[in-house]
């Protein structure tokens, strides 16, 4: 197994990712600690921070791919991670909340920047039929690099002081440069000019395209099962030991560095996409069935169980990444994949928001019958996915497959 896709545009993109997750991988690890305990943020404070930046990020998601369209994609994305290198650094000076406010606005609006761009700069330097694969490979390096990130962070953690945060902060830092300075070498995506009529951010006019979106969306609040409710399920409601958390990270992990790619074959069409997130909803929802079974079981059975069912989701996690992005690309026109790839990831920004409260009240707060309600819920969104699809598609005119630039 490589590290890294074939020589060429993809590995270029794959490496700028990898070394830019690792510091991401650092941040993750000691935001909250360093906001709380250097900058002494209380733990509401932090929370509601997190909040109206990750709703200004949802915000600037398709304006900012609008601006990749019209600016050329790799201008934005070397443009917003440099600026994301400068608002991090700015993190040092963080002292207060209003400041901490200010500083994570800036960045929410640079990473809004950075992942339209980077959906556009696929579109614009890999063939259509490759997009969907450099995509898998991006989100595989990405789980190396935060995962190494994480180990780095670990150190600081050990450490407990402001310098140690601070050092991690910069490594962060140096990285979003780093990164920038390995995306010089991929050719300039040219830009795209905007239609001589008709409205600019056609995306969130496209009403097949947003309910996708929103189902896509909410079918991404399975990411809070693993991260949020898996682990309180185990340490509160289950026999099975509380280090069975790591246990579950881990398998989830390593599957998604190991397979994604494999599993996003059939998936660069939108007949084939559709039907991987209809598979996906499926398989989510046994996944919920495993670990509501494993609630009263038996020390033994309840670890099997949980272990099974962090396998059976990871295997729907796959195919729900690989269906998004074949979906993604395949309905967004030639001349607005940055403002469609911004507003498809709006979706999965609303995904993130509202699962750690539906997660928790159904499955943590109701116990078995709230997993099953919310396998019961995410059948149904796989379903109504290809339907959705096929909408989309009797609504617009078919287009010739763009160009593939050159390289080299």
């Amino acid at each position: 197994m490589r590290l890294l896709p074939e020589p060429g545009p993809a590995r270029t993109l794959a490496l700028s990712t990898l070394v830019n997750t690792v510091g991401r991988g650092t941040w993750l690890t000691v935001s909250a600690l360093f906001l709380t305990r250097s900058v002494g943020l209380t733990v509401a404070q932090v929370g509601l921070g997190l909040t109206i930046t990750a709703l200004v990020s949802l915000v600037a998601s398709t304006p900012m791919g609008y601006l990749a369209d019209r600016y050329g994609p790799r201008g934005i994305q070397l443009a917003a991670l440099v600026a994301s290198g400068a608002f991090t650094a700015a993190l040092v000076a963080v002292r207060s909340f209003p400041t901490f406010l200010v500083v994570g606005m800036l960045m929410a609006v640079a990473d809004a920047a950075s992942r339209g761009a980077r959906g556009a700069l696929i579109a614009g330097a890999v063939p259509a039929d490759q997009r969907v694969r450099t995509r898998a490979w991006l989100r595989a390096v990405t789980n190396v690099g935060i995962s190494v990130g994480a180990v780095v962070a670990g150190f600081g953690l050990a450490a407990d002081t402001r310098a140690g945060y601070l050092a991690l902060i910069l490594l962060d830092c140096v990285t979003y440069l780093v990164a920038a300075a390995i995306l010089l070498r991929l050719p300039a995506v040219p830009p795209v000019p905007a239609p001589t009529h008709g409205p600019r951010l056609i995306a969130l006019r496209d009403r097949p395209f947003l309910a996708f979106t929103v189902l896509d969306g909410l079918l991404s609040m399975h990411f809070g099962l693993i991260n949020i409710a898996l682990p309180l399920w185990i340490a509160d409601h289950t026999a099975a030991p509380n280090w069975l958390v790591s246990g579950c990270m881990l398998v989830n992990t390593v599957i998604v560095v190991l397979f994604q790619v494999r599993a996003s074959r059939g998936t660069e069409d939108l007949a084939g996409a559709a039907r991987a997130a209809r598979r996906a909803g499926a398989v989510i929802a046994v996944a919920c069935a495993l670990f509501a079974a494993s609630g009263g079981a038996p020390t033994p059975v309840a670890v099997a169980l949980l272990l099974a069912g962090a396998f059976v989701h990871v295997i729907g996690e796959l195919w729900h990444a690989a269906a998004g992005w074949g979906i993604s690309f395949g309905l967004a026109p030639a001349h607005a994949q940055g403002q469609y790839q911004g507003a498809y990831g709006m979706g999965m920004q609303l995904g993130g928001m509202i699962a750690p409260v539906v997660v928790t009240t159904l499955a943590v707060g109701w116990g078995v019958p709230g997993w099953l309600l919310l396998g019961a819920l995410f059948l149904l969104l796989g379903l109504l996915v290809p339907p959705v699809v096929a909408w989309a598609r009797r609504s617009r005119p078919a287009e010739p497959a763009p160009t593939p630039i050159p390289v080299g």
